[in-house]
């Protein structure tokens, strides 16, 4: 292929990840996918090695990346399959992340697989918005191991009674009447019966219909171009972003490097949490090892290797050029060394629901702090480094329950050609904002106030940016839980710009902790002030 033909084949498979999430977000229920854009699109290979995705969210998009091959490697695929999985443990971020995977045969040749990761606000834990305060895997909610939802086109009815089981104990049938049992994977018929009357079927249909939009689309794309050029263009891209990526890493300086940062907690009782990175950068390889950092914890901050990986990902693609194809051999590069048990390599039953989150937050502002000896020009101020996870929910009236969840912006550390930006979602995350008419439409909420926090600015030469101010009253009573971050340390300013402000969170004005559960009733106010993003550079 000449370079035109390779751009546009790139286009081409790139804009087959677009439609996907277009498919995904119409047909979605929950206002977390459909207004806050919680998900990710991406196409793979027929080895399970990343292709193509779209600009959706990093975390998502990485973990897939990395853990996709083992995924794909371990199932005998057939036409028409839909593998569904959310277990953290076997190729999953955390539960409320639910991953669905379709490959596309050509004939009885296997060419590649489409995959989308949607986030579910309910996913059968105890706790509503299924972001629990949780010491162990289990609490956390319903964890599906890579089962089949659908075999050569025909639903599994054990699989519908797994997903069935999410519902819980509220309102399983959509008659408002709160029913009060859990569904189990025994009760495969009633399962079915009830998953297919709630609201909860959507998202997940949602997201089959991305994926066959997306099988559609690329096979239009391989019968336009044959299997044999389709195939030759998948190396191709290969070939060229690992040329890229030679290309970059000869200019980036050699030598070893060192960076240390702290989480604020775990949620239940340990604190300034240790994370250490080793970056040796060398000739032709980028190695970052995680060694020194804290064994796991008791609480739900630790991480799966996989979205270690994704911070590892995200913080690389950003050193690339900005025309460079995100497909495996972007990353052919670099080496991950995380001890296990570790926690950024933690080992199972531990906790993980915040480990997506705001672990993966911390470890890119690690990364990030580490390369400042590396490339002072380059590298920006500190961002917020959380996501403000919000979740929340409770009985309503008539009957039944809601679960609500949202991740909240924050500000943008400045950088060496200007301000951080103010109130956006960075790094980790790419989502939205819930706008206020949703969450007042579909929730007993009222959202008091919604602004830009101007005093939480780093200072500098430029400053950086501005968090929000957002208040919830309750109009019915609730149970809240919050995990969040920087709320002990602040976001750190860069070449003598001064630290971004912490984050505070306020119940009926008086501060609670930056991660717990929170009962509270009507009228009741809830005030989530996020993070400042640091300064660069010495404004005198």
């Amino acid at each position: 292929m000449n370079a035109i033909e390779l751009a546009v084949f790139s286009s081409r498979i790139e804009s087959v990840c677009t439609e996907m999430g277009a498919v995904l977000r119409r047909a979605a229920f929950s206002p977390n996918i459909k207004d806050r854009l919680d998900f990710s699109c991406a196409i793979f290979d027929a080895n399970g090695e990343l292709l193509a995705q779209a600009a959706h969210i990093p975390v998502h998009l990485g973990s897939m990346a990395y853990a996709m091959r083992d995924i794909v490697g371990a199932v005998r695929w057939q036409a028409g399959d839909i593998l569904v999985l959310n277990d953290p443990y076997r190729g999953g971020t955390h539960l409320p992340d639910v991953t669905v995977v379709s490959p596309l045969f050509v004939g009885s040749e296997l060419l590649a697989f489409v995959v989308n990761r949607a986030h579910h606000a309910n996913i059968g834990a105890d706790s509503p918005g299924s972001m629990p305060i949780s010491r162990a895997l289990h609490e956390e909610g319903v964890v599906i191991a890579p089962q089949f939802l659908k075999r050569s086109g025909v639903l599994q009815e054990k699989t519908l009674a797994v997903l069935a089981s999410i519902l819980g104990d509220g309102d399983i049938d959509g008659d408002g009447d709160g029913d009060e049992e859990r569904l189990t994977t025994e009760e495969s018929g009633t399962g079915r019966e009830r998953f297919e009357n709630s609201v909860v079927l959507g998202d997940f249909l949602a997201q089959m219909s991305a994926n066959e939009a997306g099988v559609a689309r690329l096979s239009e794309v391989i019968q336009a171009s044959q299997v044999q050029q389709f195939e030759q263009g998948v190396a191709e891209l290969n070939r060229y972003a690992r040329k890229l990526a030679g290309e970059r890493l000869k200019v980036l300086p050699r030598g070893v490097f060192r960076g240390e940062d702290v989480m604020d907690s775990d949620g239940v009782g340990a604190s300034n949490i240790v994370l250490k990175l080793c970056l040796e950068i060398g000739p032709d390889r980028m190695t970052f090892d995680f060694s020194g950092t804290s064994d796991q914890v008791e609480g739900n901050i630790n991480c799966p290797l996989s979205v270690t990986a994704a911070a590892v990902y995200y913080v690389v693609r950003c050193l690339m050029p900005d025309y460079a194809p995100s497909c495996a051999g972007l990353y052919h590069f670099i080496e991950i060394k995380a001890p296990k048990g570790c926690l950024l390599n933690a080992l199972p039953p531990a906790a993980v629901a915040a480990g997506n989150v705001e672990t993966s937050s911390r470890v890119v502002d690690l990364i990030l702090t580490t390369l400042q000896s590396v490339l002072p020009e380059r590298i920006p101020a500190a961002s917020q480094g959380t996501m403000n996870n919000v979740a929340m929910g409770g009985r309503l009236p008539g009957g039944g329950r809601w679960d609500y969840y949202e991740t909240l912006a924050g500000g943008v550390g400045a950088h060496r050609l200007g301000a951080g930006l103010d109130a956006v979602h960075s790094h980790m995350t790419n989502t939205l904002n819930t706008p206020i008419e949703s969450v007042e439409l579909h929730y007993p909420l009222r959202i008091e106030r919604y602004g830009i926090r101007r005093d939480s600015r780093g200072a500098g030469l430029w400053a950086g940016g501005a968090g929000i101010d957002r208040s919830y009253v309750f109009l019915a009573p609730a149970e809240v839980t919050l995990l969040t971050e920087r709320r002990a340390t602040a976001p750190k300013g860069v070449n003598g710009g001064q630290d971004g402000a912490p984050g505070l969170n306020r119940i009926n004005g008086v501060p609670v902790a930056d991660k717990g559960r929170f009962e509270l009733g009507i009228g009741d106010l809830l005030t989530i002030q996020t993070p400042g993003g640091g300064g660069w550079g010495d404004k005198d």
